[in-house]
């Protein structure tokens, strides 16, 4: 896989969409105001694999529109700290393996939805009861099709973000950050306790667990075994490279200008495509921009 993760890199790399968080975000932002306008909307959006195979097509699409949780202040500052975890992330990895980490995350949520699906197709007695015991009987007693829609409302990006926060905390252990602005805690400690949670619910859940929480671990488990050994460049080396080159940017001196213009100080280095020269009436180590050469007025010692 690897092999296929480098491959990807050289082909289709240049295509990486840069601040691709800010994205995320604005996504969110659209569907809260859809919310806003039609809170049933998320019944029209929903990744539904049983509307998506009767035509509505768009779904596969359109769930990424929904927020992950109700808009309030709290979750105004999730979203913000996923945000920033996602641009240190793309920094640190680089656009492609990013993207192809959120991407491939958004793919294994599609097939655990397919999943879940036929599942309920071959087991449907089964899928009766998980139904019933988070909706009860309403689903069902209204059609299949209501019993689908029910349970696809539990397929959102809630579990996309809780992705990036574990991919985070791999590639950060030892960060802190504070609880409430006041408990420092670091970031490993805080993602097992995540795991944990995940694990709490996907067993309350059941089969709904197993293939919804099931299929983002899944894909942050492939990712980092993937990316662990055979890469150009592993998740780890990457992080070390890009605070080795912030760590010689802070130590480096500034660069001197080999030529600057006395008169109005810009620099070759600020402008190449300036040329200077030096003034042979001036009395002094004078040097002009091509603007100021033969407009200035000679410098005379006193």
């Amino acid at each position: 896989m690897n092999r296929f993760i480098n491959y990807l890199d050289r082909k289709i790399g240049k295509y990486a969409i840069p601040n691709l968080p800010l994205y995320m975000v604005i996504c969110y932002a659209i569907g809260y105001l859809m919310e806003l306008i039609n809170p049933d909307i998320c019944l029209v959006l929903s990744l539904n694999p049983y509307a998506i195979l009767h035509g509505q097509v768009w779904r596969l699409v359109s769930w990424l529109l929904i927020p992950p949780d109700s808009l309030d202040f709290w979750t105004l500052l999730v979203l913000y700290f996923y945000f920033s975890i996602g641009m240190t992330l793309e920094r640190t990895w680089g656009r492609f393996y990013f993207n192809y980490y959120i991407f491939s995350g958004i793919i294994f949520t599609i097939i655990g939805a397919f999943a879940l699906y036929g599942y309920d197709v071959l087991f449907q007695a089964e899928a009766m009861a998980v139904v019933n015991a988070s909706f009860g009987e309403l689903p069902w007693i209204y059609g299949i099709e209501f019993a689908y829609a029910a349970e696809s409302l539990y397929f959102s990006t809630f579990y996309v973000n809780m992705s990036i926060f574990l991919a985070f905390a791999a590639t950060y252990p030892d960060m802190q950050v504070l609880i409430f602005f006041i408990l420092p805690i670091k970031v490993k400690v805080l993602a097992v306790i995540y795991v944990i949670l995940l694990a709490v619910a996907a067993y309350r859940m059941g089969i709904l667990g197993v293939f919804i929480i099931g299929a983002s671990l899944l894909n942050f488990i492939l990712f980092f075994l993937a990316t662990r050994k055979g890469t150009r460049m592993s998740m780890a080396q990457r992080k070390r490279q890009v605070e080795y080159k912030r760590k010689v940017k802070s130590a480096t001196p500034p660069k001197i200008a080999k030529h600057k213009c006395a008169i109005c100080g810009r620099t070759a280095e600020e402008y190449p495509d300036l040329e200077f020269r030096f003034c042979s009436k001036c009395e002094g180590n004078y040097e002009y921009c091509q603007e100021h050469l033969f407009t200035h007025q000679h410098k005379r010692r006193m």
